[in-house]
């Protein structure tokens, strides 16, 4: 995929959108003079995006990737700072909110997501990819969490899925020591699943993003979160969803499609019904 930029962005930036096969949207992070740093509009307009693909019926997954050559340096601390001194949101209440950690006021993302990182990925970067599901980050990434270099802490959610991918020792080495590491240790802590040339980068998460699109959208959704109820309640609570979402999934459309194919040797053709 050919990964250009629309348009000339604001000089705050943009998040572009783009529908992909009638089921993806593509959320790209448009501010590459600036190395893609953040701003309040950006913020907002990503939280904007990510509540367009749970809301629109016809979107089942999105990809997270960024224009340029860097996925993003992070803030724009002049930008954001007083919004830090005072305490407030750069979302606004009512969305969903893209770091997915489950603040008061926001909606959590039902939808799956895929991020594509590549070059500089450093500090609300890497968290935004870790509140994604699935990362392929390009071999020549930059990653660092550096807050502390700022005085500030990670409040993205690095100190909460660091240690969950990468084990307590892990994630205290580059939280602690805010220090710039590589593709392959990203993976060696699994904050990525994948990792591939730039050249391929796009392809490969669009790739991965048609193989979900193209199974049972409901099943789909149920599968993400009872993971994630796994996670962060415990396996009681996420087992005792097994047998009224499997009800519910079992009676729908697709499953009797899914059914179909399985009986006639054909790949299942899903509505979402």
């Amino acid at each position: 995929m050919n990964n250009i930029a629309p348009s000339a962005p604001p000089a705050e930036g943009c998040i572009d959108t783009q529908v992909v096969d009638g089921h993806i949207l593509l959320i790209g992070i448009n501010r590459p003079a600036k190395r893609n740093g953040w701003t309040p509009a950006m913020f907002r307009q990503l939280a904007e995006a990510y509540t367009r693909l749970d809301d629109d019926p016809e979107l089942r997954v999105g990809v997270l990737h960024a224009f340029g050559d860097h996925f993003t340096a992070g803030l724009d601390l002049p930008a954001v700072q007083p919004y830090m001194q005072r305490g407030e949101k750069l979302t606004p209440h009512g969305l969903v909110e893209p770091h997915d950690f489950g603040l008061p006021g926001y909606r959590r993302r039902q939808k799956p997501m895929v991020a594509a990182v590549k070059g500089i990925c450093f500090t609300v970067g890497i968290e935004l990819m870790l509140g994604a599901d699935i990362v392929v980050a390009a071999d020549d990434c930059r990653f660092s969490q550096m807050e502390v270099q700022r005085c500030i802490m990670p409040t993205g959610g690095a100190t909460l899925r660091m240690p969950e991918r990468a084990g307590v020792g892990n994630a205290m080495l580059h939280l602690l020591t805010a220090d710039e590491f590589d593709a392959a240790e990203a993976y060696r802590c699994n904050f990525v699943q994948k990792v591939v040339p730039v050249a391929a980068l796009m392809d490969t998460a669009l790739g991965l993003a048609r193989r979900i699109a193209a199974q049972a959208p409901a099943a789909v959704v149920a599968t993400r979160l009872n993971v994630l109820k796994a996670i962060e309640l415990g396996q009681a609570a996420a087992v005792a969803d097994f047998i009224p979402v499997q009800k519910v999934l079992a009676s729908s459309e697709d499953a009797a499609e899914g059914v179909r194919a399985f009986i006639e040797k054909r790949t299942a053709r899903f509505t979402g019904r």
